[in-house]
């Protein structure tokens, strides 16, 4: 069944509804190669109605572009879909009343390939206890298909070249995995 975008745009489920401009639903193709899932939208996000346009994504996509991945490619969305006040990671409660969207959405997009990009999102899509370190380049299978976790591109902008580097090797294996026939 296809997601309510109408009742996603619309949602007051929890109290970041009282706080955001608008629902940051995701976008991208119905069949896409490549889902990409973040943690929240943030200021950038929440003001233009589209996940990832901020300086994180314009990185992300640099990224997976050096891999030949393009954005047009991807479906692209966040595991909670309004900005959490001050850019804080989302509480428990926000993250379990967004949990049925995020599903719904995986549901509907069935993407070949899922990444996770950061703590909130690898844990929320993958089940992951340990911290990104620990967990990054990992592949595991989901109904769907694989997918795998990477930093998120905000941890990239303050840590620097390292943690660039990871996620330039994260992102070759999520390559090969887009290639799988």
């Amino acid at each position: 069944m296809p997601i309510d975008l109408v009742a996603l745009s619309t949602c007051t489920r929890c109290d970041l509804s009282l706080t955001r401009q608008r629902v940051v639903i995701g976008s991208g193709p119905a069949s896409p190669a490549l889902l990409v899932l973040g943690e929240a939208p943030g200021r950038s996000e929440d003001e233009g109605g589209e996940p990832f346009i901020g300086r994180s994504g314009q990185l992300l996509f640099r990224l997976l572009g050096e891999v030949g991945i393009t954005r047009a490619e991807c479906f692209v969305t966040n595991v909670v879909k309004c900005r959490p006040p001050n850019n804080r990671t989302p509480s428990a409660h926000e993250l379990e009343t967004c949990r049925p969207w995020l599903r719904a959405q995986l549901d509907d997009v069935r993407p070949r390939v899922v990444l996770a990009l950061g703590n909130t999102a690898a844990r929320s899509v993958f089940g992951y206890q340990q911290g990104i370190g620990l967990t990054h380049g990992r592949v595991t299978q989901l109904d769907s298909g694989p997918g795998l976790a990477t930093y998120h591109p905000a941890a990239a902008l303050r840590g620097g070249a390292a943690v660039l580097e990871l996620m330039r090797a994260d992102l070759q294996i999520v390559k090969s995995l887009v290639e799988l026939p």
